[in-house]
């Protein structure tokens, strides 16, 4: 096992499927040609959960997903088999659900300001009076005059239904009603709408059961971290992936701290960077968890001519005759975010000017402060680094709102000191604005292209030439070479297939727009950008099943806002909504559109997701396989995404490549199984070969067709924009120019002498070819 990972395979440990589950599932990871697994947080976490990312007790390993003794289980399977072990970690918050769960927040509701564990969450006492705010009440029950009827006390708790809550020594012994014991706790149940306003402890995003954690303080780290610790000590796991680092007050002083507490063990981070930006080079991390590498992928398969097209199609949508700003868009989506359910966020930040600026008036610094949100470029700065992210905000928001500019220069001073409490807390909120304005909101009414809305990318940049991948691919190689790369994750809005698929629609967006009215016709809705997505998603996902959808639609209708919320669901268009959908599944008419329009794109999706997986497997950094996207991945948005995984049909597969069978490109995904199989083994076999990045030449009229480049041996030659390179009438006699030894293409076992090689032969089986140097016998 090396210190660094050739390749890690994803997991997602549930009570479902355990650590000793995923202990059984090693040799066939093993046999995939994997070298380290990666699995999905496995501390305590809340009763039910199916992520781990609400973890509720940092002190134990989950008992519902194996225990302590399924850690060391999986453990020594991997390190028998000489694999490593990647753990994913949460510093940033506990879930807080069910109080009763988690000790520490316990605590806290029962004695307050008081509580040793006030100290470990974000709490605006002063602002709740004293009390911490818990947003939970709702409309009072029939027969109830006010929801304080609803209060019981049973067994020295206050009860409100299922919700249970701690009482403060001496409080409930005089024959109180629930009311009044209420009123003389250290915490106040109020209406669970308040929360967007008046909430007084921070939360992840805007998520009231997950409660920000303040690991910045010593002793904090010291025991939600003392588990962890003990992995990397006890050698049980071998590297952590950090959850979302930009929420806590100093990331690169809390790397820093994790380092040297596990001398420098093998750390990524989820961090999304937007556009040109790039990750802190003080970090003490290998790398982010390859949201970046993803969208660079995608956009080298998507066909630049449709743009225009697609641009049409969605502003008709619209009835429009202009595209979609994106800026504007998300401009305006992460504004209404900063005013609705973040806004509790920005008023504690203006609490904090106010503190050492007490003659300012409130609601002009509310203003400015969200405006400025809005039009922060990137997740945050990392004071003093990023400042100039600030002032490019600074002067955006005085274009937008001239009338705040004198408010935003008063602000500067603050916002830019790394010392003030207002600038630390607005780098926390600058990222959870960021997230619910853009990914959770705008990626959802932005719909020319759904395959181009993924976590980490650009939707505006629609697609990239041959040459600036390679760029960015040497970049990558040149400053992280031990940073993760992706296609698919237990975030991703769309799996990888589902994408490859969608991206077709670039080359034949005429045909996708005869499709589109035609289904529009046949199940109209009364959103037409929401319709684009929805059979955006059920062309790309297809054979897919109607609850699958179903579940997809209702979460993409929300998280648009447009037509309907999850706070007030218009349930006349959830309806029309749902009649869209099972018109898919139970029109005849619209279901054969579906299927012939699935027909004649799905062959170039395939393509496209050999093309995707192969480049991604082979190119700078270490390639993460999320479970189960050996075969086809064409999942939707979580829960969609973690969905069980038949390994028995992989090992099927697995034993049949092995044997020599050469699959076709169909249905089964056999395919991307050899794909994948033989590029995680050349890797981790034959490392010598990954130790650069050097772009080859394709000569001829198809060349823009070709991906390819030589890593230091390996060769990596894929196909994109393949539908338009039928019409073209194939490769021809364009060629490549390899490396002048012979070579042998590890998918096919076919050998070529290098030098000058035409493409027709080097994809005469395959859209994809790994070439390797022939090793001697």
């Amino acid at each position: 096992m090396s210190a660094l990972p050739s390749s890690t395979y994803r997991l997602q440990i549930t009570a479902d499927f355990t650590l000793f589950a995923a202990a059984e599932l090693v040799d066939y990871v093993s046999a995939l040609g994997v070298d380290w697994v990666y699995i999905s947080p496995v501390l305590r976490s809340a009763t039910g959960s199916n992520h781990g990312y609400d973890v509720v007790d940092n002190g134990i390993v989950d008992p519902a997903r194996g225990g302590p003794e399924g850690l060391a289980a999986l453990s020594k399977a991997c390190h028998d088999a000489g694999l490593g072990l990647l753990v994913d970690i949460v510093p940033n918050h506990l879930g807080v659900a069910d109080a009763t769960q988690n000790a520490w927040w316990w605590d806290v509701l029962m004695h307050g300001r008081e509580s040793k564990y006030a100290e470990a969450f974000d709490i605006d006492w002063d602002f709740g009076g004293g009390k911490l705010r818990i947003p939970v009440l709702g409309d009072p029950s029939e027969g109830s005059e006010t929801v304080y009827d609803d209060l019981t006390v049973v067994g020295g708790e206050l009860r409100y239904f299922d919700n249970r809550y701690p009482l403060a020594p001496g409080t409930a012994d005089d024959g109180a009603s629930p009311r009044e014991v209420h009123e003389r706790q250290n915490y106040e149940l109020v209406d669970w709408r308040r929360a967007d306003s008046e909430l007084n402890y921070r939360r992840f995003f805007a998520v009231n059961t997950l409660a920000g954690v303040r690991v910045e303080v010593p002793w904090v780290f010291d025991e939600s971290h003392a588990e962890i610790l003990r992995w990397i000590r006890e050698g049980l796991a071998d590297g952590l992936r950090v959850d979302h680092p930009d929420g806590l007050a100093d990331p690169g002083g809390y790397l820093d701290t994790l380092a040297e507490a596990t001398g420098g063990t093998y750390v990524l981070v989820e961090k999304i960077l937007e556009g040109d930006e790039r990750l802190p080079a003080f970090w003490a991390t290998a790398g982010t968890t390859g949201y970046d590498a993803l969208a660079d992928i995608d956009r080298v398969l998507v066909d630049p001519a449709g743009r225009d097209r697609l641009d049409a199609i969605d502003s008709g949508l619209r009835g429009s005759d202009q595209p979609v700003d994106w800026k504007s868009l998300i401009h305006d989506t992460k504004r209404a975010i900063a005013d609705g359910i973040l806004n509790s966020e920005v008023r504690r930040l203006e609490r904090e000017y106010h503190a050492s600026h007490p003659h300012t008036e409130h609601d002009l610094v509310v203003d400015a402060v969200a405006e400025l949100l809005a039009c922060f470029p990137v997740y945050r700065s990392y004071l003093p680094s990023g400042a100039g992210h600030l002032h490019e905000a600074a002067e955006l928001a005085r274009h937008h709102r001239p009338e705040l500019a004198d408010t935003i220069d008063r602000l500067l001073p603050v916002l830019l000191d790394p010392t003030e409490p207002m600038a630390v807390r607005f780098q926390q909120t600058s990222g959870m604005v960021m997230a619910k304005g853009v990914e959770d909101t705008a990626f959802y009414r932005y719909t020319r292209l759904g395959s181009l809305t993924e976590v980490g990318a650009d939707p505006e940049e629609f697609s990239i030439g041959v040459a600036e991948f390679h760029r960015r691919q040497a970049e990558r190689q040149a400053s992280m070479p031990g940073s993760m790369t992706t296609l698919s994750t237990h975030d991703t809005k769309r799996g990888e297939d589902t994408r490859a698929r969608i991206s077709v629609l670039a080359e034949v967006p005429d045909r996708w727009s005869e499709t589109l009215g035609r289904l529009r016709e046949l199940a109209p809705l009364g959103d037409g950008p929401l319709e684009n997505l929805l059979w955006e998603a059920t062309v790309g996902a297809w054979p897919v099943s109607a609850d699958r959808l179903h579940g997809y639609a209702e979460k993409a209708a929300r998280e648009a806002g447009d037509s309907t919320t999850w706070t007030a669901p218009d349930e006349d268009f959830e309806r029309r909504m749902h009649a869209l959908v099972d018109s898919a599944f139970e029109n005849h008419e619209v279901r054969g559109i579906v299927e012939s329009f699935v027909g004649e794109v799905e062959d170039a999706g395939w393509v496209n997701s050999l093309s995707a997986k192969l480049i991604q497997l082979t190119a700078p950094g270490v390639p993460d396989v999320y479970q189960g996207s050996e075969l086809w991945e064409t999942s939707l948005v979580d829960p969609d995404n973690r969905r069980p995984v038949d390994y028995d049909i992989r090992r099927l597969y697995l034993a049949a490549v092995d044997a020599g069978a050469h699959p076709l490109v169909d249905d089964t995904g056999a395919a991307k199984l050899l794909v994948t199989s033989r590029a995680l083994r050349l890797r981790r076999d034959r490392p010598e070969l990954f130790t650069r990045y050097a772009p080859l030449e394709a000569f001829g009229a198809r060349a823009g067709h070709a991906v390819a480049f030589d890593r230091g041996g390996a060769v990596t030659l894929a196909t994109r924009l393949p539908v338009t390179l039928a019409a073209a009438g194939g490769w021809g006699d364009t060629t490549v120019v390899l490396p002048g030894r012979p070579l042998v293409d590890v998918l096919t076992g076919r050998r070529y002498p290098g030098g000058i090689v035409l493409l027709s032969d080097l994809f005469e089986k395959y859209p994809v070819a790994l070439l390797a140097p022939v090793e001697e016998d």
